[in-house]
């Protein structure tokens, strides 16, 4: 098992004046600790999960850019991007350079969305849920099409929302044949749309999961498609407590993932400002799920 930990709320000491130094500290010290990978929330508003809406909330792409920047192995993805907050042609651009920046080590997230507040107070596009998924479909299609060849098959796209007269990609990804693709969600919607294109998937944590993951082996069989060459993925929490006295109860939940078939978790970190709970999961939890 794999772990990697997820940034969804910035609310920590020192305020806005001290982000950016913050962010820094945490991931060197989730790099150093041996995390796969660092997810970062794709939302303007905190999430109204997190408490008030009002918190700090930073955007996805510049803080995954400050990210690489920052590290020199984890992986970097959004968690997840919303398909309708950005043109498909500029997202693939934005993950393409990503890319190339950090070495070759950025992931697409994506999902249909589901933050509808947020949308709306920003006036960003909020489709009803039957064309959010049409609309991320042929999002995969043209970030597909522009991670295709040298400087992507800059042939026009014409799909039933998006116009694109040439979609050219220069420079190319360094991930090849593209950066991977992570669908988020759980509904028979999205994992057959993981069976058709995508390298993961990532699916709620529940005693339901064996029967998500039946149901996504029965769509790869459709498609044709390797369900062993998808990753399987949850979101979780890793609290390990003020000073690791729950790291056994922690070892615990991530084993029955593991018996259910989830092979890497990225979890939200508590008090994660403090550094501490990172070095205890690097010392006391990486390891020991390593060989799982």
């Amino acid at each position: 098992m794999k772990l990697g930990f997820h940034l969804n709320d910035f609310d920590w000491a020192g305020g806005a004046a001290q982000l950016g130094s913050t962010l820094a500290q945490i991931a060197r010290a989730g790099d150093e600790a041996g995390f796969d990978r660092i997810g970062v929330a794709d939302h303007f508003w905190r999430s109204h999960y997190m408490g008030s809406v009002e918190g700090p909330e930073l955007e996805c792409y510049t803080t995954l850019g400050f990210l690489a920047a920052s590290t020199q192995r984890a992986k970097l993805t959004a968690m997840v991007t919303a398909a309708t907050y950005r043109q498909p042609g500029l997202l693939a651009k934005i993950v393409t350079t990503l890319d190339v920046l950090s070495g070759g080590r950025a992931w697409l997230g994506i999902g249909a969305g589901d933050y509808e507040a947020e949308a709306r107070g920003l006036g960003l596009p909020f489709p009803p849920l039957k064309e959010r998924f049409e609309r991320l479909e042929e999002t995969l299609h043209i970030c597909l099409q522009m991670w295709d060849g040298e400087h992507g098959d800059d042939r026009p796209y014409q799909g039933q929302h998006y116009h694109l007269e040439r979609t050219l990609n220069a420079p190319q990804s360094l991930t090849r044949p593209h950066p991977p693709i992570l669908l988020g969600g759980s509904g028979e919607k999205t994992l057959r749309l993981v069976a058709r294109y995508a390298d993961a998937c990532n699916i709620r944590p529940g005693p339901d999961i064996p029967q998500k993951l039946e149901t996504l082996r029965r769509f790869c069989d459709e498609e044709r498609r390797d369900y062993d060459a998808i990753e399987k993925t949850a979101p979780f929490a890793f609290d390990v407590g003020e000073n690791g006295e729950t790291v056994g109860e922690l070892l615990g939940r991530l084993r029955w993932l593991a018996g259910m078939g989830i092979q890497t978790v990225i979890g939200f970190v508590p008090r994660v400002d403090r550094i501490t709970p990172l070095e205890i999961l690097g010392r006391e939890v990486i390891p020991a799920v390593a060989d799982w």
